[in-house]
């Protein structure tokens, strides 16, 4: 019997297809988590760790999947640079999930964090998958809005808008009309684009800027990150970018909140607190039984950390 040769696009496509499968692995042993159960909103939970001799916060930010600005709200005295061997640190991965509609994207752009959630068609129905962001820095900030994926390309090429050239040329660094794929590129090796006109999701040959403002007003994931995201998510997905600096969920009879510096784009400045305010008010008014501390509420609020903590629990009759 004479064996007929694969045709080679269906090899690729195998390949591919089992190249995504590695990459979604590894999205769920750093990213992924079980959705919580019915009535909480927290999921992860922080690891503590000692650094070595050769650890900066840019080394254990991409080690650990988060975001640069994460390591030093959570972590402020300790020295990002020389942390030094066997400090003491905490790295932030326990997270409540926005109060928002759980579909499709869901982009935090106080907290630089993206959520996924897997459709129910999907075989990950039922996770959530979270990666630290680099947005846009002042002048050029990421818009809030309600969009979705149009395109999705690997190995894109760029196009510098006339305003990031002349911006470039003035500084004495110009740019072509169009940027190469490869690795001087910084869309990185895959983009996924939005609704909004020149707005994408897309990796970066500067993975040191995710969880910095940094750029035009781009989304920015760690290679890596986008690579997985890029093998999860279809063209349509659904992308909801929202403001909410003060995040508030429970966990089983737990009440917990988390304040993140606002965002330019977002709420009002810490010093009001009008809107977290109206957000605990909320969420305890279907729970008249869980008394909430309110000292300890402005406390978390004013400390920005980033990080969940408790400020209430519901108390059980009977």
């Amino acid at each position: 019997m004479t064996l007929r040769p694969r045709p080679a696009s269906r090899y690729i496509s195998a390949v591919i297809a089992a190249f995504a499968l590695w990459l979604v692995a590894g999205a769920a042993q750093a990213a992924m988590y079980d959705m919580p159960a019915e009535g909480s909103d927290v999921v992860g939970k922080l690891q503590h760790i000692e650094t070595s001799e050769e650890d900066t916060f840019v080394k254990l930010a991409r080690r650990y999947n988060v975001g640069y600005r994460e390591l030093r709200l959570s972590n402020p005295d300790v020295d990002p640079w020389l942390p030094g061997e066997g400090t003491p640190m905490v790295i932030p991965t326990r997270y409540v999930l926005p109060d928002v509609q759980r579909k499709g994207i869901v982009i935090n752009i106080p907290e630089m964090r993206l959520y996924y959630y897997p459709p129910e068609d999907s075989e990950y129905a039922g996770k959530v998958v979270t990666y630290p962001l680099g947005i846009g820095r002042e002048g050029w900030s990421t818009p809030l809005a309600k969009t979705s994926i149009v395109r999705k390309k690997a190995d894109p090429t760029w196009t510098p808008p006339a305003s990031i050239r002349a911006e470039h040329e003035k500084a004495g660094d110009p740019l072509p009309p169009v940027v190469a794929a490869g690795p001087d590129n910084p869309l990185g090796q895959h983009a996924l684009y939005l609704g909004l006109p020149s707005y994408l999701l897309h990796g970066t040959n500067k993975p040191a800027g995710i969880g910095l403002k940094v750029s035009h007003g781009c989304i920015r994931l760690y290679p890596e990150d986008i690579a997985s995201l890029f093998a999860l998510v279809p063209t349509g997905t659904p992308v909801n970018i929202i403001s909410q600096p003060y995040k508030i969920g429970w966990e089983g009879n737990t009440l917990y909140i988390e304040s993140h510096p606002p965002d330019a784009n977002g709420d009002a400045p810490v010093r009001s607190f009008t809107p977290w305010v109206e957000k605990l008010i909320s969420a305890t008014a279907t729970h008249p039984d869980a008394p909430v501390d309110w000292d300890r509420a402005q406390s978390v609020v004013e400390k920005t950390d980033g990080m969940p903590e408790p400020i209430g629990v519901q108390i059980n009759s009977g």
